[in-house]
């Protein structure tokens, strides 16, 4: 399910350090957004904010009809964090696991589903990004784009 994204002014600081200033972005449902810049210039930064991984220090977003910026209530953010996907940077799989088992993990653990239907929907995803044939494999034998 895809929701459409819009960022109205969002301003993040760290200290003293202005990080983001004033950035409106609107992702309509179902378009495909690549942010692209320079090491440092705020693209994390503002994913992370639009997870709520970073509270912003101004600025509205809005994932759908609901005001992210406004949830206070942390079961509430919780729910919105299961709702929005994000890929690390990092190299964030757990490696005594393989593949299909890490794809398996959030859903299984934080959306409490039934191992058949986890093991399912994370074949598919696996299959939507190449990686179907790689499902048996542990984080060490894939490369960092994968």
């Amino acid at each position: 399910m895809s929701s459409p994204v819009i960022i109205d002014g969002l301003v993040k600081h760290f200290g003293d350090l202005e990080v983001l200033r004033g950035v409106s972005l609107s992702v309509a449902t179902g378009r495909v957004v690549c942010v692209i810049g320079p090491s440092g210039s705020g693209k994390s930064t503002m994913l992370r904010c639009v997870n709520r991984l970073e509270q912003p220090t101004a600025g509205r977003i809005f994932v759908g009809d609901v005001e992210i910026t406004a949830i206070s209530d942390e079961r509430e953010l919780d729910r919105h964090r299961g709702r929005v996907g994000m890929v690390f940077q990092q190299f964030n799989l757990f490696p005594h696991m393989t593949a299909l088992h890490n794809v398996m993990t959030g859903p299984r653990h934080v959306l409490r589903l039934e191992e058949a239907v986890a093991r399912e929907r994370a074949q598919d995803l696996l299959a939507r990004v190449g990686l179907a044939e790689k499902a048996d494999e542990y984080p060490d034998r894939l490369s960092g784009g994968q």
